[in-house]
Order: structure tokens, then C-alpha cells, then sequence
């Protein structure tokens, strides 16, 4: 049985009744879960070495750039200088990159010879232009000159030569067929030049085939998972401003404001946050549909630069935006639904906030508290998401092993080389995708911790005001918000360590069943009847109401911490007794708090979205050299980083509403329904019996 605890944290009186002793927050505390906070520091420890492995193996230009036949990294000037600026792959044999796409062939487009050019060549219209190899061997001719000459210097070759060029064996080509820079790698258009193709053919040059396969091939490989992966993770990378601007600075002073309204304006905010919500999800909405090209005519394209108005080139990343523009409208239409349902229950939102606002006015610190999380969490996620970008792009450039005839000349031994001329692939190993998982769950206990750290510290703050009933009194630390955080620090670290592992935990198990969940549905195992569809669903839901119903508990848990200084599990099971004992009484006053202060968590989040938006639609990131595959990863992590931003700062409302209804309820519950430590401020709305009756019917 747990005792009262207003003899562990407030004033109460003594065994004669007469006089008071104790204080507030302060009684034989000591260290709890300790073993889970050494498990916290030594996961720190090991992401460390985790993340050094990947700055020292990765190159985040490998996510947007190809390797040319010789292994190095087109555009990277530590692989070798001449390319510094030729950051096109372009494929010198359209005969290989033919054989590649035909069905059954063992050739790949891999090992087809490619080198990194500045731009993508055209045919002549009068004659037939040549791209060569590099300048080596006989070659006299610099980087520099053989960009000028437009990778040209036929000329200059010999009598084998250009024989050995007409038999598509270099070290010259012919450019037969239009190309456009997709996505960093010159793709051919299988619409042949008639000018270039006939003097070829005059000169005595081998059949060159001219089928779709030819387009199709480059197509297939531009557009694979993989590939697509690597774009999605290199438009993180590019778009660092914008997630600084609307994932950090602009989600801190929108939530700022917000709590400032709640402290003067209260009584609006509930209304304001609503339509404010609806208006941003429709916003939020058409803009998908714009770059979905279903609203006017600014879809995203795969092509970059400037390119005839007539190539038209898809890419996996529409498909995409338009199925989130579909799942938008979707939410859309359940959101404004779900925003009108509630308009009548907004009256009962309007109170219960009214209790934060007074804390927050008693206890000012409380709304610039939040910035010390936030500037943890902004440092500690500039090294996560730069550490995530080398581990994407980790692996080592080997060379292919083929068996398929790729002979070419080589300027060095002067002579048509049939050895070792299978081209290079970045290779990932299995414990790459292992370190990219410890990374992604180590980024997510991280956040969940500082979340918790923030609320624990906000409770113990609103904790103290509440047990010395409000007063102005010597009790009362000068700072309670740094007197809470001293406590965390010296008593309760393992707690919240555990506490955000059990989160993170429940939230990991989801995201590896839903990703076994889509493999099989590809791989087509699962049922299609109805059976297979309601377990599926099922399931789903499930997992969905456990991770809420821990969440739930967890903050329930870390009020019980500050205030008692017990357990993670012991503080969970006080809080559950606690509200169950009460369930019908503080139910609803909670839950139309909670879908009021989500509502304003989302409004923020989703202004994060719009100015992402926004920002992405600048010329830099549509057609400049920092051009982005797509929006939607850029806006999704802007929407993402706004959220956990508005959570720490909306942490002061929810923790302080929370922390007072369990104090009230606890208080309520020792002294026989009658809350005796209310402070006077406070009892207005929770203490008046008739406005206690109106909240809870």
C-alpha cells in the first residue's frame, strides 16, 4: 500500500496535528535504475564507434553520383582531380548498354564502359559527333582541353584507332542518340539521329542498335529501389538549410508564440488551433498535389537542366508523391470530420487549459525551460543526420567479377585490352544494414529520452507549485525549474533511460513487423480474402493501442518520478492506480485536453511542412546543382523535426494539466473528496464544484 503524498511531497502535519514539517519534493530519495542508465551511456558509446565507422567508410557523394569504368566517383575531387567538375555518368557503348536491357542477358549496365562528363552530349545536325575516352598514354591533351573540345580528339587518333572505334571499342564513340541528364547519368532517348546514324554508317562503322530496350535499360536502373533510396537520402543532404530553417528555428518560434496565446488568450486558442489545423492540412494537401502535377503544371521531374520540352521521363518519385497526395486527401477528409465532432466538447478543452495557463503564469520559467532540450536535441541531431548520411553511403568500390565480352583499347598498352574491363559497384556488406538499424533505433531512444527528460523536469516544477498550495513561501525553490532538474540528474537519469527504452522498444517491434508485413504482401504470401484482410488490420490496431497505451502510462510514470522519486515501474503502477481510481472523473477532461494539444503539436508541424514547401520551390533546389529528387522526404523530416520541437514546448501545457489532475485527484482522494493543497489560484476552476461537475459529465 502507498501512503499519502502529501506526507512525501507537501506540507502535512505532524503526529500531534499542531505544526508542520517536511517540505516539498524532498524526502530519502535515492538512485533508481541505475543498471538502465549504465545500458544508456554504454548505447551512447557504442553509436559513437557505430558513427565513426560511417565517416570513415562513407561518402555521401556516392548517393548522388555514379562510378565511371575505372572505379572512381564521378564530381569527387579526392578520387581524382580532373573530375572534379564532371559529375555525369555517361555510357560511351550504346551496344552494351542495348545488350544490357534485353531479356536474359548476362551482361549488366554495370560493367558497360562509362566515364563522368560535364554535360550530356547531342548529335550533330550535319555531322557525327565522337565522345572519347579520357586523354591518356599517346593522347597529349589535358582534362582541361578535352572538356573544351567536347570529349573530342578523333582527330588526333591513328589508323587502329579509328578502326578500332568503328568496331564500338574506343577509345572514341559515335553519339547516335540524344541524352538528358536524369538524375546525374546521361540517359539515352532511343530516337537515333538519321545525320549522325548515316555517316556512321558511311564510314563503315558496325550495327548499331536503335530499340527501346535501349532507353529502357539506363531507365530500369535510374529507377531502381536502390537508387531511389540513394536520391532520397541525398536530398537530405542538400536541403540542410531548409531543414535547419523549418524543421528547427521556425517550429521554436512558432511554439513560443503558441504557449504566449495559451498564457494571455486561453479561451481563443482552442478555437484558433482548429481552424488554424484545418486550413494547414488543406494547404499541405494541394501542395502535393501541385508537385503531383494533378494542380497545374509544376510536377517534379527526373530531368535536370535545361532539355527539349517534348522528353518526357518519369520517375519512381512521382508515384510516390501521388500516392502520399491520395493518403493527404484521405487524412484531410477525416481531420475536418474529426475537428467538427469535437466543436461542441471545445467549451470543456477551454477549462481544462485554463489550469496550464495559470501555472505557466505562476511559474514562468517554465516556458523558456524547453529551450535547453531543444538545443541539446538540435546539436545531437545535426550529428545523427550527418552520421546517417555516411552510413547510407558506406561500403567499398569493388571491381565486378564478368564473364562477358567488354573489350576496349587502352591508351596505356596501346592496344585493345580484353582483361579486367568489368566495371566497379559499391558493395554492402550485411552489417552495414545492421548499422544503419542500431542507428536509426539509437536516434529514436535519444529523442524519446530528452522528450522525457523535458516532461519530467516540467512536472516536477508544476508539482512543487501545487503541494505548497500556490503560496509565495521559503518552501518553494527560488527556481523550481532547476531544482527539478537537479533532482532528474542526481536521482532519476535510469528512469527515464528505462522509461524511453520501453518506447523505443514497442515502437521498433511495429516497424520491423510492418516491414516483414510488406515484404510478404510483395512477395504475395499474405491473404487476399477477408480473413487475411481483417487479421491484417487487426494486427495493426493492436499494435497501434499498445504503443499508445505505453506512451500513455510513460508520462503518467515520469510525473510520479518527480514527485516521488520511485521506480520507473513502481512510479508506473502508483500513476495506473492513481487514474483508475478516477477514471471517470478525469477521462474526459484529459483526453479533449490531449486531442486539443495535438491538434496545436500538428498545427505547428504542418506550418514546418508549408514552408519546406515552400523553400524547396526555390530555383537552388529545383534546377541549380543542389537540385532535389523530390519534396517529399525534405518536407516529411521538416514535419518530423517540427513535431518533436512543438512536443517539448507543448510539454509544459500537457505535463502541467496532467501533473495538477493527478495531484488534485491524489489530494481529493486523502482528505475525502475535499483537494486541501489546491492552490488558491488553481481551485478556481478545479476546486468549484460546479465547474468540476461540468467538465466531468
Amino acid at each position: 500500500m502507498r501512503g499519502p503524498l502529501g506526507a512525501v511531497i507537501g506540507r502535512y502535519p505532524s503526529s500531534d496535528g499542531t505544526t508542520e514539517i517536511g517540505g516539498i519534493i524532498r524526502h530519502n530519495r535515492k538512485c533508481r535504475d541505475i543498471v538502465f542508465l549504465v545500458i544508456f551511456i554504454a548505447f551512447w558509446v557504442a553509436m559513437i564507434v557505430n558513427s565513426s565507422f560511417g565517416f570513415n567508410q562513407g561518402n555521401p557523394l556516392r548517393l548522388t553520383y555514379g562510378l565511371d569504368y575505372k572505379g572512381n566517383l564521378c564530381g569527387d575531387k579526392h578520387a581524382h582531380t580532373g573530375l572534379r567538375k564532371l559529375e555525369l555518368k555517361y555510357w560511351l557503348n550504346p551496344n552494351q548498354v542495348y545488350q544490357s536491357g534485353v531479356k536474359d542477358s548476362q551482361f549488366k549496365l554495370s560493367n558497360a564502359r562509362s566515364i563522368c562528363l560535364w554535360d550530356c552530349p547531342t548529335p550533330s545536325e550535319d555531322s557525327l559527333n565522337w565522345v572519347c575516352d579520357y586523354p591518356e598514354g599517346d593522347i597529349r591533351l589535358s582534362m582541361r582541353d578535352w572538356i573544351n573540345r567536347n570529349y573530342d580528339y578523333y582527330e588526333f587518333l591513328t589508323p587502329e584507332m579509328r578502326n578500332t572505334s568503328l568496331q564500338l571499342q574506343g577509345p572514341c564513340y559515335p553519339v547516335i542518340f540524344p541524352s538528358v541528364n536524369v538524375y546525374w547519368s546521361c540517359q539515352f532517348i532511343a530516337r537515333a539521329s538519321n545525320i549522325s546514324l548515316r555517316h556512321w554508317q558511311q564510314m563503315g562503322g558496325v550495327n548499331i542498335n536503335e530499340d527501346m530496350v535501349i532507353d529502357k535499360s539506363i531507365h530500369r536502373s535510374i529507377n531502381s529501389r536502390s537508387s531511389v533510396l540513394k536520391r532520397y537520402m541525398a536530398d537530405i543532404g542538400k536541403s540542410w538549410p531548409v531543414l535547419i530553417v523549418c524543421g528547427g528555428m521556425l517550429p521554436l518560434f512558432l511554439s513560443v508564440i503558441w504557449l504566449l496565446m495559451i498564457r494571455h488568450f486561453v479561451s481563443a486558442m482552442p478555437w484558433i488551433t482548429v481552424a488554424l489545423f484545418n486550413i494547414l492540412i488543406i494547404t499541405v494537401t494541394m501542395f502535393y498535389y501541385l508537385k503531383a502535377g494533378w494542380i497545374g503544371n509544376d510536377a517534379i521531374s527526373p530531368i535536370i537542366g535545361e532539355h527539349d520540352p517534348y522528353i518526357n521521363v518519369f520517375g519512381r518519385e512521382l508515384h510516390h508523391l501521388r500516392a502520399v497526395a491520395i493518403l493527404m486527401t484521405f487524412v484531410m477528409v477525416v481531420s475536418i470530420l474529426t475537428s467538427i465532432a469535437i466543436v461542441r466538447r471545445i467549451l470543456m478543452a477551454t477549462s481544462v487549459l485554463k489550469v496550464a495557463a495559470k501555472v505557466i503564469g505562476e511559474v514562468q520559467a517554465l516556458i523558456i525551460f524547453p529551450i535547453i532540450p531543444y538545443a541539446i536535441l538540435a546539436i545531437f541531431y545535426m550529428f545523427w543526420i550527418s552520421a546517417a548520411l555516411h552510413l547510407f553511403s558506406s561500403g567499398q568500390v569493388v571491381k565486378n567479377n564478368c564473364n562477358t565480352n567488354c573489350c576496349a583499347y587502352d591508351l596505356v598498352v596501346k592496344k585493345v585490352n580484353c582483361d579486367g574491363c568489368c566495371g566497379y559497384s559499391i558493395h554492402y556488406t550485411p552489417h552495414i544494414a545492421v548499422a544503419i538499424f542500431f542507428h536509426l533505433f539509437g536516434g529514436y531512444w535519444a529523442t524519446q529520452f530528452f522528450i522525457a527528460c523535458s516532461s519530467t523536469v516540467i512536472a516536477g516544477s508544476v508539482a512543487s507549485y501545487y503541494w505548497a498550495r500556490g503560496e509565495t513561501s521559503p518552501e518553494i525553490p527560488f527556481l523550481p525549474v532547476f531544482a527539478s532538474m537537479k533532482r532528474l540528474i542526481r536521482y532519476n537519469l535510469g528512469s527515464v533511460a528505462l522509461g524511453s527504452l520501453v518506447v523505443s522498444f514497442v515502437e521498433s517491434i511495429r516497424f520491423i513487423l510492418e516491414s516483414i508485413r510488406r515484404k510478404l504482401k510483395v512477395a504475395g504470401v499474405t491473404s487476399d480474402g477477408w480473413f487475411g484482410k481483417i487479421g491484417n488490420h487487426t494486427s495493426q490496431g493492436c499494435l497501434r493501442c499498445v504503443e499508445w497505451t505505453i506512451k500513455s502510462v510513460n508520462r503518467n510514470a515520469y510525473i510520479m518520478i518527480a514527485i516521488t522519486g520511485k521506480s520507473f515501474f513502481k512510479a508506473s503502477e502508483i500513476a495506473t492506480e492513481l487514474i483508475m481510481n478516477n477514471i471517470l472523473r478525469i477521462g474526459k477532461v484529459n483526453v479533449i485536453g490531449d486531442v486539443i494539444l495535438f491538434l496545436g503539436k500538428l498545427c505547428v508541424s504542418l506550418s514546418s511542412a508549408v514552408f519546406g514547401f515552400l523553400m524547396l520551390d526555390t530555383y537552388k533546389y529545383r534546377a541549380a546543382h543542389n537540385k532535389i529528387s523530390s519534396p517529399l522526404l525534405p518536407v516529411l523530416i521538416c514535419w518530423a523535426l517540427g513535431y518533436v520541437v512543438a512536443t517539448l514546448f507543448f510539454a509544459v501545457v500537457e505535463m502541467s494539466i496532467d501533473t495538477i489532475i493527478l495531484s488534485f485527484c491524489q489530494d481529493s482522494e486523502e482528505h475525502q473528496g475535499t483537494a486541501q493543497y489546491a492552490p488558491p489560484l488553481l481551485i478556481e476552476t478545479l476546486g468549484d464544484q460546479n465547474e468540476m461537475q461540468r467538465l466531468t459529465q
